[in-house]
């Protein structure tokens, strides 16, 4: 059996191949009547073992879920936000400039500033 298989490796939580090795010595020394305890005693550290696996794991999918959720939020806002400062930029942008190429430019630059904050979150994933 290997150290990972058992739980040793990484300094994960768990059961570890001296452990095994422990139990089956014990078994030889006191004999076939204390077999149901100590195979009792060996799957109640197994499960303790899986037990702090799962949870660890499951902390880092929350932990996942909660940055995916900040950046989904922070996106939606510079969404909102764009929208709002686009209409007064398209208003200066067609009186000032070019009319139609003016607020071309300002929509464009607009687009990019959400585009590489799309791109910039998706990096961080």
């Amino acid at each position: 059996m290997s150290e990972r298989a058992a739980g040793g490796a990484g300094g994960d939580p768990g059961v570890e191949r001296q452990d095994i090795e422990a139990a089956i010595a014990v078994r030889r020394e006191l004999g076939a009547e204390y077999e149901p305890v100590l195979v009792d005693a060996f799957l109640d550290r197994i499960e303790a073992a899986v037990e702090a696996r799962a949870e660890a794991r499951v902390g880092a999918l929350r932990a996942h879920d909660n940055l995916e959720g900040r950046l989904h939020g922070q996106q939606l806002a510079l969404g909102i936000v764009s929208l709002c400062a686009g209409i007064p930029i398209t208003a200066i942008a067609g009186a000032l400039g070019d009319g139609l190429a003016g607020v071309a430019v300002a929509w464009a630059g607009i687009a990019a500033v959400n585009v590489a904050h799309a791109l910039l979150g998706r990096r961080r994933r």
